[in-house]
């Protein structure tokens, strides 16, 4: 089977119009901080019991596509002995990987960051394709202040995107492109609009460059809200403008728009996403979601460490799963939460 044909076998896989991407791809520093919250301290035993747990939840495949896994994951079992990229893809859940190497500021531009880790790239992504992953996942983060993002520093991370992405598809592995615009601050919603156009013209600049298939890759963005520190927004004023900026700045030809969560509660994000789906007439894309706390945090709540809780954490997650995929189809209430 050709390259192009593998990827456009994933990409079918993971947009089927009705169900998302979970990130489970934190870094051990950000999952100690999710454990910490909870009482526990992270260790590489409590990370797979953790995220065994999640992947065996009967009937996630019913709202879950695929699922974006950290590198130790990958080479991790369940308590019977199963790789968990196995466990996920038992349910018709598609395994995914986290490829960069964290963050960094960028020189030259004060306030700006730029990802690591594309030295080596295509060889960890073939030993990674070995283990069982058919799409990769890089991030970069955009704070915004009166000065921030700068023109080195748009141009500089989504030169990283595309470069990243254009070495995903030379080994026919699908690449998310993540380009977070960070809550932190006291920006208007405006503000924000105004940031994520130039943030997403950019990267889609840079991606035609490097001649990348917007057919073979997915779009991970923020919503577009204001800063955490300002009043917030209704979801119909976010679903507004983060719909008008995208129309003015993503490419029909991209299959899927999985938004973050990006530090909204996971009701906030599940309202958003409802939201932006209930407004989306004649929008080219699916509009999806690819959460991490917004999905995992009332069940790691409820599991705290104890395998005896395991069961109704699963029960929670599960509902999760599911008031999301209805967000995604613009049937979700917010009675639901009951």
């Amino acid at each position: 089977m050709s390259l192009a044909n593998e990827m456009h076998d994933t990409i079918i896989a993971l947009v089927d119009g009705h169900r998302g991407i979970l990130a489970a791809d934190e870094s051990s520093g950000t999952i100690a901080k999710r454990f910490a919250a909870v009482g526990l301290e992270s260790s590489e035993e409590g990370r797979r019991s953790y995220r065994s747990m999640l992947l065996s939840t009967k009937g996630l495949g019913e709202h879950i596509a695929g699922v974006i896994l950290f590198e130790e994951t990958l080479s991790q079992k369940n308590d019977n002995g199963t790789p968990l990229p196995e466990v996920a893809a038992e349910q018709g859940i598609v395994p995914g990987i986290k490829v960069d190497k964290g963050k960094g500021p960028l020189p030259g531009a004060p306030g700006d960051l730029i990802t690591y880790g594309l030295d080596g790239l295509a060889e960890r992504l073939e030993t990674y394709k070995a283990q069982g992953a058919r799409f990769a996942k890089w991030r970069e983060v955009y704070p915004i202040s009166h000065h921030n993002p700068t023109r080195l520093g748009l141009r500089a991370n989504a030169e990283m995107l595309a470069r990243y992405a254009a070495v995903c598809q030379s080994v026919g592995i699908v690449p998310i492109v993540e380009p977070e615009v960070l809550l932190d601050g006291s920006h208007s919603i405006e503000r924000s609009a105004q940031v994520n156009e130039q943030v997403w013209h950019s990267v889609f600049h840079a991606l035609h460059l490097h001649g990348v298939a917007l057919e073979h890759m997915l779009l991970k963005p923020s919503m577009v809200t204001p800063g955490k520190e300002s009043p917030k927004a209704s979801p119909e004023q976010i679903a507004e403008l983060t719909l008008r900026m995208l129309k003015r700045t993503v490419p029909a030809a991209v299959p899927s728009i999985n938004f973050l969560s990006g530090g909204q509660t996971p009701e906030e994000a599940t309202a958003n996403l409802n939201a932006i789906n209930q407004l989306r007439v004649n929008s080219p894309w699916q509009l999806s979601f690819s959460y991490a706390r917004a999905l995992q945090e009332p069940a790691l709540k409820a599991w705290s460490g104890n395998p005896g809780n395991a069961p109704i954490a699963q029960e929670i997650f599960l509902k999760r799963a599911r008031l999301n995929q209805l967000a995604m189809l613009g049937d979700y209430q917010a009675s639901m939460e009951a």
